[in-house]
């Protein structure tokens, strides 16, 4: 029980950080310069914990077992962060753009399953996506 817990915990306390810091950015700063800071931090972390939870490895050996993913997330990561950023600095409240955005990307990562994956679609998730539209009309009104 606690192994599905525990990450839903983690990723729940590093959203609200998330969100927290992002609102809190300086509306003067650039973003990519805020970001390079990010992630050289990230960097560094990522690099520390690699040889704490995995002693004995070489990190070379690991790095050659990845592919594609791991450049085209690093993409993509940048422009969660951009949009974010500029979602606040264009006047988003931080209770309304993560749910719009989460609720957003629920409905198409159900299309998405569906389409690429092969995943079913029920009448639940349906009605689901429908009682969401409703939701991201009366959040945003």
């Amino acid at each position: 029980m606690w192994s599905m817990i525990y990450p839903i915990a983690i990723i729940v306390t590093s959203n609200v950080l998330y969100n927290i810091c992002t609102k809190s950015a300086p509306a003067k700063v650039n973003p990519f310069a805020m970001l390079t800071i990010t992630y050289l931090i990230a960097a560094a972390v990522s690099f520390t914990t690699f040889f704490i939870s995995a002693k004995g490895k070489n990190i070379f050996a690991e790095f050659a077992k990845t592919n594609w993913t791991a450049f085209v997330l690093g993409i993509v990561i940048i422009g969660l962060e951009v949009g974010y950023l500029l979602a606040y600095r264009n006047g988003w409240q931080m209770n309304t753009v993560s749910v719009t955005a989460n609720i957003t990307l629920a409905v198409v990562l159900i299309v998405v399953a569906f389409l690429f994956y092969k995943e079913t679609i029920t009448i639940k998730q349906i009605a689901g996506m429908v009682l969401c539209a409703g939701g991201l009309v009366l959040i945003n009104i």
